[in-house]
């Protein structure tokens, strides 16, 4: 066994098809097509507590603004300090556009 990802060529087909994706308007249809209300939610609800959580707010006040869970806050806190750098980098990206404080 070579110790590959399995769904490592899943994951680059899915960063190559929103690579494509010219602007917000194409990013929300293929997002409305890909994901259910409710987990589009909740990946904006993770994005939000990892703003929370870089801004250094504690777990109580994350969970009482956005709703999420203990366990999510954790897991997106674990992600945030040792994940690959996604969250990171779009925090980053964003701020840089103005898009969050």
């Amino acid at each position: 066994m070579s110790g590959q990802d399995p769904g490592a060529n899943s994951k680059k087909l899915l960063a190559r098809a929103f690579s494509v994706l010219r602007n917000e308007e194409e990013y929300c249809q293929f997002l409305g097509d890909l994901f259910t209300a409710g987990e589009l939610e909740i990946l904006a609800q993770r994005l939000i507590v990892a703003n929370m959580l870089d801004g250094c707010d504690t777990y109580t006040r994350i969970a009482e603004s956005t709703g999420a869970s203990t366990a999510t806050i954790s897991r997106v806190k674990r992600f945030l300090t040792g994940g690959f750098g996604g969250y990171r980098l779009v925090l980053e990206r964003l701020r840089e556009k103005g898009d969050l404080l």
